[in-house]
Formats: C-alpha cells, sequence, structure tokens
C-alpha cells in the first residue's frame, strides 16, 4: 500500500523486537503450540490417533507427524540446516495424499510421531539462536517463518479438534472449562449500520500475516446492515422448525440438490429429542440444545439458505472485515475489533479455554468499531464471498497456501473459532474451504443493503 495512504488513514508500520527478545518470543510461543498439541491427544489411545475417524479428515497421528515435516522444511531445511526426517516427505504431503488416502500409507505409528516431533524441533531451536532475523533475509524478516510454522500448528491443532468432535467413541472428555459469562447487552435481532464508503482491507504492517492477506488496498463500500451478534442455536431453530429442509425457495439451486443429496434436515451434532426438544453431541457427549449459544456445524450453503428465509443475506468478506476493523473517527484500522491489544478472555472465545461458543452478548469488551460482538471466536462465520486474491497478490513464500486454492469453488470464513488459537486469528485473516462443509466450527451472521 501506497505510504502516504496508509498514514492518512493511520495505519503504523509493525513494531519490530530486537533480536533477542524475538527469538525468546519465538522460542516461547513454539513451546506453548507444542504443548497444547501433545496435551489435546494425551486422553486418547493410540488405537484412536491411528484410526481414521471420518473420510473427511486424517487419522490423528498423521496430523502429529505433518507439524513435524512442516516444521523440517521451514524452520531447518530452509534455514539451512539438515533434514531430519527426508525420507517421510512423500507420506505427510498433503496435496500428494488426499484425507481419504493417508491411513492406507506406511505411517509412523504414535511414539514414532511424537519423537519426529522432538528430533524436529531440537534441531529448529539450534538454528533459531544464530538466525539472523532481519530485513535482509525475507523469511526470517520479523520472524515470519517462525510466524507461519507456530500458525500451522495451531491451525492443526483445530482440525484435531474438528476429528475428535466427529470420532465414534465413548467420548473425549475436554478439561473443565471456565463458567461462561453472563450474557448481557444487545438482542439477538439488533443489527447496526455501517456507513459506506473506502477503507483499507487487507494489511500490509502484520508481520506475520499470511500471502491471501496482502497487499492492503482501498475498498469502497455501500452502506449496509449487520447483525450485532452471530444467529443462535434458537435462531437457527426457527429456521429448522419451520420446514426451511423442505423447501427449495430458500436454497440455492446447488445448495438444494446438495440437502437432497446429503439428506440433512438440521445442523450437524444436532439431535431431535420428541416434542420440540433438542440434543447437540459434544465430543461424544449428548447435552441439551444451548438456545443462546451461536449456531456451528452449519455449512455455507444452510447458512445462504438460512440467511434468505430471514430475508438477509450473507455478508461479503469485505463488509464483514469494514465492521471488525475500520474505525471511522479518526480512520484507523484495527488489529482486532477492540483494537490492537492482544486478545484476553474478557474480549474473545479463543484457544479453546471453555471447548464451544458463550453465550451471545456475554463479551461486550470485545466488540468492534461498529458495535458488533463475537467478531473474533466462537464461531467462523460464512460469507458470500469466493476465495480470491487481492490486487497486487504475491505469492509467499509457496504458492500451496493460498495461490493454488483460487476460483476452485471456495468460500471465505472470517473471524475464527472457539478452537481457534489467538495467535492465528486477526481481522484481516482469511479462512476458507467448501460450501458442503459442516465438521469445521462454522456458524453465520447476516447481512443487508441499508
Amino acid at each position: 500500500m501506497n505510504p502516504g495512504v496508509a498514514e492518512a488513514v493511520g495505519v503504523t508500520r509493525p513494531h519490530r523486537l530486537d533480536p533477542a527478545r524475538l527469538r525468546a518470543h519465538v522460542a516461547a510461543e513454539l513451546d506453548a503450540a507444542r504443548r497444547r498439541s501433545l496435551g489435546l491427544l494425551e486422553p486418547v489411545s493410540d488405537a484412536d490417533l491411528v484410526r481414521q475417524h471420518s473420510p473427511l479428515m486424517s487419522p490423528l497421528s498423521w496430523d502429529l507427524a505433518h507439524v513435524a515435516n512442516f516444521e523440517d522444511l521451514w524452520l531447518v531445511r530452509a534455514l539451512g540446516g539438515a533434514a531430519v526426517g527426508p525420507g517421510y516427505d512423500h507420506l505427510y504431503d498433503a496435496f500428494a495424499n488426499p484425507r481419504a488416502d493417508r491411513p492406507s500409507l506406511p505411517l509412523l505409528d504414535p511414539a514414532g510421531s511424537r519423537r519426529y516431533l522432538h528430533d524436529v524441533r531440537g534441531r529448529a531451536l539450534d538454528l533459531l539462536d544464530r538466525a539472523p532475523l532481519d530485513p535482509g533475509h525475507q523469511l526470517l524478516d520479523a520472524g515470519f517463518v517462525y510466524g507461519m510454522v507456530l500458525q500451522h500448528e495451531h491451525q492443526h491443532d483445530e482440525t484435531m479438534l474438528a476429528t475428535l468432535q466427529l470420532m465414534d467413541a465413548p467420548g473425549y472428555r475436554p478439561a473443565a472449562p471456565s463458567p461462561p459469562p453472563r450474557a448481557s447487552g444487545p438482542t439477538v435481532d439488533q443489527e447496526v449500520l455501517v456507513d459506506g464508503g473506502p477503507f483499507v482491507m487487507g494489511t500490509d504492517t502484520s508481520a506475520w500475516a499470511y500471502d491471501n492477506e496482502r497487499p492492503a488496498h482501498l475498498v469502497d463500500l455501500a452502506p449496509f446492515r449487520i447483525d450485532v451478534l452471530p444467529t443462535t442455536n434458537a435462531g437457527y431453530l426457527e429456521f429448522v422448525e419451520a420446514g426451511g429442509y423442505s423447501e427449495a425457495r430458500w436454497w440455492s439451486e446447488a445448495g438444494w440438490a446438495w440437502r437432497r443429496e446429503a439428506g440433512v434436515a438440521h445442523p450437524g451434532n444436532w439431535r431431535p429429542e420428541g416434542q420440540g426438544a433438542w440434543s447437540r453431541d459434544r465430543f461424544g457427549w449428548v447435552e441439551d440444545l444451548p438456545p443462546d449459544e451461536p449456531v456451528q456445524h452449519v455449512c455455507w450453503y444452510e447458512a445462504d439458505a438460512y440467511a434468505r428465509w430471514r430475508g438477509r443475506r450473507l455478508p461479503t468478506e469485505a463488509e464483514w472485515e469494514k465492521a471488525a476493523s475500520w474505525d471511522p473517527q479518526p480512520p484507523t484500522k484495527r488489529r482486532y475489533p477492540w483494537g490492537d491489544q492482544e486478545a484476553t478472555p474478557a474480549r474473545a472465545n479463543l484457544g479453546q479455554d471453555r471447548f464451544g461458543p458463550v453465550p451471545v452478548g456475554s463479551l461486550p469488551d470485545g466488540a468492534g468499531p461498529s458495535g458488533c460482538q463475537h467478531l473474533v471466536g466462537d464461531v467462523w462465520e460464512w460469507t458470500s464471498s469466493d476465495f480470491r486474491p487481492y490486487p497486487g497478490f504475491r505469492a509467499f513464500p509457496y504458492p500451496e497456501y493460498s495461490e493454488v486454492f483460487w476460483g476452485q469453488g471456495y468460500k471465505v470464513l472470517r473471524g475464527g473459532s472457539w478452537a481457534t488459537h489467538p495467535s492465528a486469528v486477526r481481522t484481516t485473516f482469511r479462512n476458507w474451504d467448501h460450501p458442503i462443509r459442516r465438521q469445521i466450527f462454522a456458524g453465520l451472521r447476516c447481512a443487508r443493503d441499508a
């Protein structure tokens, strides 16, 4: 983005830590990510670690070794170190091996996967001690490659949580969550007006942002209205009980074809209990459906149909980002909806602290400049946008992260879920998936033209 434009809208260049502080920060974050990965799977038996619980997902032990292999590639070999496990590359290449095929590969067992993780990390930390963390090396500038690997591990932790949700077992018992905050504030049907005009979309200043978030550019939007809160289970239930799944008029042509073929009549993990009562399966444990939590496990087709039924639509990703990040007075871009300060439990429900969404309206401290709440955390929110490159996009450091997905029918999700780590989400972060995907922790909020 032109520096003059950046200064005019209050976008500042990133603060840089000195190399010693940056090394300490990177080492601490890598250690925290590894403790999270191993801790998630500690209650899981070896038999369940090597089993494929759904053709949509990998065996959990594959995810572990893939995390090790990715770190081997980028924090060891790319930085001049000797490869730890070059013989594993063909097994843990996500593009060469579709998920449905991975159980048939000669994969490392759980103990072998953990050893690979340990050996790679030791070599990566040795290289970190002497890495030149300066602008002279593009991968190492502001520690970019470490941020990429760190976020990759946290993203696989969220993928593993989705697998654990699908696991056909007596039940994965998560750590006892902290009590959810008490809901207060706006009503579930309240919306806000976001004024039209230009805003800065994307980023040039977030040191660890991915290539698809770049470059920052001005986007001029018409005014629109957007829900203050994400759609709740109670709100979505109205659509279910009104016959929304049996009326083609609410669905796109492709969505209706998918609904008929899939034979679904409600969100994933919901269970009808008779006489208007509903429950849900949560990590193998059945509980009453909480009416005031954001709905999750709906695919894009379901989200789109619900929005049509309400006389609304899904927001574009530009509308979502403006509502989440753009403070018009004075014109300022926010890293998070509440500002540039790090996430706290009072601002956002992230990092699996509560192992599920919290009641809507319970995190007013996390409101964005538009007044919308729960924009980061709780559930990924489907947008109407296809996954496309920004003007001036350049793939870095490899085209397989974003470029190969352009134009392949993916829809963009924004905001992160309760399972997303705080270091792996921001108002510019772009997630994407096929419009049929329901295993992810995804929901929605509605918008409409002003």
